[in-house]
């Protein structure tokens, strides 16, 4: 009668389940975690290192997408990875809450609603309580969208930019910025956003295709600039006339002069053409102009000569100007320096009048009648059309006059603004600059700084310095101003008679004082005389209100001075450890928050940044809900869990672009069952240790002990650096192939046969033992839910004393100095095993064998001292010598292997299979083998 030995075995027990039940089970720990998670975190250590990220301010504005996820994951993740390192860690989530995108949906139902007037006080305010309200909704979904996450922060107590001490906090960043000299106000032509009504700033243009109509117009020169030119007596068929070319015929009612290129030479045509010589040919060839070339002319010739606007029949001066190109166009530029930043500057030189005939939205008005920017029968059909309509009018009315040379549409890259998506124009307004080239601190300018600052920052990937050090070189002075209603007011009174700001010290710490207890509502609630302080209320006529609001990136790009340089938050010091924001944020919030801290400190509020890329589908399309292609978080999280989402993000080269969809979410749940059931195993089989021991250590044991280590150290490197995939590729390398490959497998005949108190299963148990303590400790930063679960069902001799996954320390790995440890050995043994695997494979799909415990190895006498490692590491029953001479009349191997000069005979074992450990070792199948004997008899 066959005997049931299965009792006698120490099986793998544990309840830390296979499967995790991710979705249903994760939100209750993590509303635990809420009561003291951030506050173990935080919590000075005995090490006394510090780190701190400070947090980029999502918008408080609809539900999180995958890319909110991806940014919040991988901050949690370097937090924690310092944490896990021994520091203290500091982070304060934060929401950025004023801006266009609320004000347009607020205005839009109130206006919907109550066809209110926007430019009724009442209103105004109403529009900016409805702003906060729907921020506030937003705040509050958008924070348990976030803590479903397992992100781990103080979310009791976050930064919000519509707090009444944060707004005045951003003013009092803003007054130190005047008090440093930088602040100035000025018209000039700037990018305008007339779908929004408002400035734009450099980092809120987008570059997209756009069709535009690509014109050459005939100005006449006038009698005066002939006679001077000596013209007149030159035949031509038509009056001589400068040929211009633009692509916004809208702004040729503002023109006041024409640009040419210095140094150039242009010729007249007999038809009475005047162009660039090096683009006649081309012109002529196609049409634009004809005639041959009757006399060249220096440019310099034609400077502050007059020409006719065909338009308006207003005088339009020659002038000269660098930046004309000889590689399109005619070699002479229309300039209109209300409407394009060369054209100011250009024409400020010859003192020229900046006309700018547009409103905010986008319309001309009644200045086109007053300065006589049209010929009057036609100019009152203009006032109140939006520009981009009147072109095809104005297209007529030159072709009527006969000074439309040409006309043809054009695609080319033309500036858009990123909130409206609409094309913006140049328009000239009074605004309020942060300079970039005035010398303020040591001789030095802000740009100066900042480029410095840069220098001594350290980006991740490094290629990121080149890219904002790029913008910061280029960049024009810092338009902060917007004329909207939602946002911080740049809040100074402008004396009435010399028109400029009073930077009194009294007056703006008063209202500072008065943003701090009442909000800056109070700007827009109160008058004048009820604003100022008792000192300053005799004054109360001489003042009016400056009534624009700062730029929203000015509000981000402040939340260093008000979060980290405040003691109302737990966020740690400034200048912040980390910066970590998507790579579109080198000209947006790293940029803003450079220039601030660069403009009031003279430094960088970071010593590092981090950028990553955008999410798009395993087809590399952005997402879009017209596609269908859209994953939302908390749809994936439904599903799968956060821990999946995690892994994801940890698997991923976050610093491309990162694609996502069901296909690779499975597969990372795939993964995550892997480490999850490689951890479960540990548990399992380190139930009832009470003592890591590695006196007994096998040279397997020390093997595995020293690639842990070696493996371990690697993916620590890749780790701080923030290379998150790349430590994820040689954990599961290290996890796949020489753990659940080898490792694990060899040592399951030890670990269920031996006897409780064996020393080599004591040892094995204890490398278990150190191996699941720092696979916790290595995966505590990016599945900590998991790892703090499977906590619950560890030895405390894993988890050394730790009540929960933030409590969990690393234990060192053991000083194994025995000398029969050689690394070369066991590359000789994995190559080994890997080709008898081959063989065994073929065995198994032939069905001569179904385990490899039925074979025994043939090896020569030069190996007899390692004939038990040789049989444990191919987990065979046997390994013995023999004579290689004698082998193939004595062995009657089923195959061979020749490896390093040697061969290597494998044979099927003789003996009979022991019915409790399946080894083929003994004589009769009815007996057990003598080290199972000897087990049982101890039992």
């Amino acid at each position: 009668m066959d005997i049931d030995y299965k009792d006698t075995l120490i099986l793998p027990k544990t309840d830390f389940p296979m499967k995790g039940d991710l979705a249903k089970k994760e939100p209750l720990r993590y509303k635990k975690w809420q009561e003291y998670a951030y506050k173990t975190i935080s919590k000075a250590n005995n090490e006394g290192q510090q780190f701190n990220l400070h947090d980029g301010p999502p918008y408080a504005n609809g539900h999180l997408h995958v890319g909110h996820a991806l940014n919040k994951i991988l901050k949690d993740f370097i937090l924690k990875y310092h944490y896990f390192q021994g520091k203290q860690v500091f982070f304060t989530p934060g929401w950025d809450c004023h801006g266009l995108p609320i004000e347009q949906q607020v205005s839009s139902k109130i206006e919907e609603t109550n066809n209110a007037n926007p430019d009724n006080k009442a209103n105004k305010i109403k529009i900016r309580q409805a702003c906060r309200e729907h921020a506030n909704h937003f705040i509050d979904i958008q924070r348990d969208e976030f803590l479903s996450l397992g992100i781990v922060g103080d979310f009791t107590n976050p930064y919000i930019t519509m707090k009444y001490r944060f707004e005045a906090d951003i003013y009092r960043a803003l007054v130190k910025v005047a008090k440093e000299g930088l602040l100035t106000q000025r018209s000039k032509p700037i990018f305008w956003s007339w779908a929004a009504k408002s400035a734009l700033a450099e980092a809120e243009v987008e570059y997209k295709d756009k069709k535009s109509d690509s014109i050459f117009v005939a100005f006449e020169l006038k009698n005066e600039t002939i006679k001077t030119l000596q013209l007149e007596t030159i035949d031509t068929s038509k009056t001589p006339f400068i040929v211009i070319w633009t692509t916004t015929p809208w702004t040729l009612p503002s023109n006041v002069a024409i640009a040419l290129k210095p140094e150039e030479y242009y010729v007249l045509t007999s038809e009475g053409a005047i162009v660039a010589e090096k683009r006649y040919e081309v012109l002529n060839q196609k049409g634009i102009i004809n005639g041959n070339i009757v006399k060249k002319i220096e440019s310099k010739l034609f400077e502050k000569m007059l020409a006719i606007n065909p338009l308006n029949g207003r005088d339009s001066m020659l002038l000269l100007a660098d930046y004309v190109s000889m590689e399109d166009g005619s070699g002479a530029v229309h300039n209109a320096p209300g409407h394009g930043e060369d054209d100011y500057f250009t024409c400020l030189k010859y003192d020229l009048p900046v006309i700018m005939p547009v409103d905010d939205g986008g319309h001309f008005d009644t200045s086109i009648k007053t300065l006589g920017l049209f010929d009057k029968h036609i100019v009152n059909e203009f006032i109140g059309m939006h520009i981009f309509k009147a072109q095809k009018r104005i297209l007529e009315i030159l072709r009527d006059k006969e000074s439309l040379l040409f006309h043809e549409e054009i695609t080319h890259s033309y500036p858009h603004c990123w909130r409206t998506n609409k094309p913006v124009i140049f328009r000239a307004t009074k605004q309020w600059f942060i300079l970039m080239d005035k010398p303020y601190h040591d001789g030095k300018t802000l740009r100066e700084i900042a480029l410095q600052e840069i220098e001594k920052t350290t980006f991740y990937p490094k290629v990121g310095i080149n890219r904002i050090k790029s913008m910061i070189e280029n960049r024009p002075d810092w338009c902060i101003s917007r004329q909207r209603e939602w946002g911080v007011p740049i809040a100074f009174f402008i004396d009435k008679d010399s028109k400029e700001a009073v930077f009194d010290d009294v007056l703006m710490e008063h209202i500072a004082n008065l943003f701090e207890k009442h909000g800056c509502d109070i700007w827009w609630e109160k008058d004048i005389n009820e604003l100022l302080p008792d000192s300053h209320k005799m004054n109360a006529d001489k003042y009016i209100k400056n009534m624009h609001i700062l730029d929203v990136w000015f509000d981000s790009g402040s939340t260093w001075y008000a979060v980290l340089q405040n003691d109302e938050y737990n966020a740690g010091d400034y200048p912040a450890d980390l910066y970590l924001e998507g790579s579109d944020q080198h000209r947006g919030w790293f940029q803003s928050s450079l220039l601030i801290s660069c403009a009031i400190n003279y430094k960088a509020p970071f010593k590092s940044i981090v950028t990553h890329g955008f999410t798009i589908d395993e087809k590399s399309e952005k997402m879009s809900k017209s596609k269908g292609n859209v994953l939302a978080p908390n749809k994936i999280i439904s599903e799968y869990g956060s821990e999946i989402l995690r892994l994801w993000v940890a698997l991923s080269d976050y610093q491309n672009d990162i694609k996502i969809s069901q296909n690779i979410l499975k597969q990372a749940s795939e993964n995550y069952l892997k480490l999850r059931n490689t951890i479960r195993f540990l548990l399992a089989n380190t139930q009832g240790l009470n003592k890591l021991c590695f006196d007994n250590l096998s040279p397997i044991d020390m093997w595995v002990l020293h690639e842990a280590k070696d493996t371990f150290k690697q993916i620590h490197t890749y780790f701080s650096e923030y290379d998150f995939s790349k430590g994820f590729q040689v954990l599961n390398g290290f996890i796949t192939a020489t753990l659940s490959g080898i490792y694990l497998d060899i040592c399951k005949d030890s670990l269920y046969c031996d006897s409780k108190d064996s020393k080599k299963r004591i040892a094995i148990q204890s490398v278990f033992g150190i191996l699941a303590n720092n696979i916790l400790h290595l995966l505590s930063p990016f599945l900590t839910y998991t790892i703090d679960e499977a906590l619950e069902y560890a030895e405390e001799v894993i988890k050394n004393n730790a009540n929960n996954v933030f409590e969990l320390k690393k234990i060192d790995f053991p000083k194994i100095l025995d000398n029969s440890y050689k690394k070369e050995d066991f590359i000789f043994l994995i190559n080994l095993r890997n080709i008898f695997n081959e063989n065994v494979d073929k065995l198994k799909k032939d069905k001569v064998i179904k385990s490899s415990l039925e074979l025994e190895i043939h090896v020569p006498e030069s190996y007899d001292n390692k004939r038990n490692i040789i049989a444990d590491f191919l987990m065979v029953s046997q390994c013995s010598c023999v004579k290689t001479s004698n082998t193939s009349g004595d062995i009657n191997s089923v195959f061979e292997i020749s490896l390093d000069s040697t061969t290597f005979f494998v044979s099927k074992s003789c003996k009979e299979k022991c019915p409790r450990c399946w080894q083929f070792k003994v004589d009769s199948k009815d007996n057990v083998c003598d080290r199972c004997n000897n087990v049982l008899s101890v039992k």
